[in-house]
């Protein structure tokens, strides 16, 4: 068997704060319950894009039998040069119950208590940031009463 190769590097891109609403449950459904959450503005900060994200987002969940939680959100945010650039990001959330259920109180709960991870891609017809379009990156999140925090990382 040949050994793996070295991982891909995961390089800071930038780390998001983003203003969460309140969660819109639309009842269970055949994989979970499906439910959603607003996206208000927030701020994009870090050594390659820094920015703010633009109202109107939505954090689309499914919180599943076996207490993971699916995440699909999708968002704008301008850059600091005005650009707009797409945001689609799904992930996991998932923990011990009682970790869980803290956070459902809009407790804090430190990040190392529970698994948030998001797969994030982009999409921007800003030449500027065009880079973007060919860029996945990795999100470590946190989630707060009001906000999501998620430091971002590209794959190199």
């Amino acid at each position: 068997m040949t050994p793996f190769p070295p991982a891909p590097a995961l390089l800071p891109l930038t780390q998001i704060r983003v203003e969460v609403g309140a969660l819109v449950s639309l009842g269970a459904a055949p994989a979970g319950e499906r439910r959603y959450v607003p996206l208000g503005g927030g701020t994009v900060r870090g050594p390659e894009l820094n920015g703010t994200l633009v109202e109107g987002g939505i954090d689309w969940q499914v919180a599943r039998g076996d207490g993971a939680l699916e995440i699909a959100a999708h968002y704008v945010i301008r850059a600091d040069d005005g650009a707009l650039i797409e945001v689609r990001s799904d992930g996991l959330r998932h923990g011990p119950a009682e970790v869980m259920a803290r956070l459902a109180r809009g407790e804090a709960v430190p990040r190392e208590a529970y698994f948030f991870r998001t797969l994030m891609r982009f999409t921007t017809g800003a030449p500027a940031w065009s880079h973007l379009n060919k860029t996945m990156a990795i999100a470590v999140g946190q989630r707060e009463a009001r906000a999501v925090l998620l430091d971002v990382y590209r794959l190199a």
